[in-house]
């Protein structure tokens, strides 16, 4: 399976959804991208997991589909060592597929 690597730039928001509560909407070209790609990435419920860098830090997480795109959560563990705040905005290298 190809690797697909996006990167983009974007908000960090606060949802007080499923932990860990701070997200990143992937924008609408590269959900796109994604949506083409979803049925061989994901592993069930539409969750699609990644490799995801913001920083120096890489972590791995899953994307969370919503209203036809996709979240990337924004973990505590990252989100602090990085001075990431709510209403920020950061760059992001999404890996997907391996």
């Amino acid at each position: 399976m190809a690797e697909l690597t996006l990167k983009f730039s974007g908000e960090v928001i606060y949802w007080r959804g499923p932990a860990p509560f701070h997200f990143v909407s992937v924008p609408e070209p590269q959900a796109a991208k994604i949506k083409t790609e979803a049925s061989r990435l994901t592993y069930g419920w539409g969750v699609i997991p990644a490799t995801v860098k913001i920083g120096k830090t890489e972590f791995t997480t899953s994307l969370f589909p919503k209203n036809g795109g996709y979240l990337v959560p924004i973990k505590n563990v990252v989100r602090v060592p990085e001075n990431i705040e709510v209403g920020d905005t950061i760059a992001i290298t999404l890996k997907l597929g391996n």
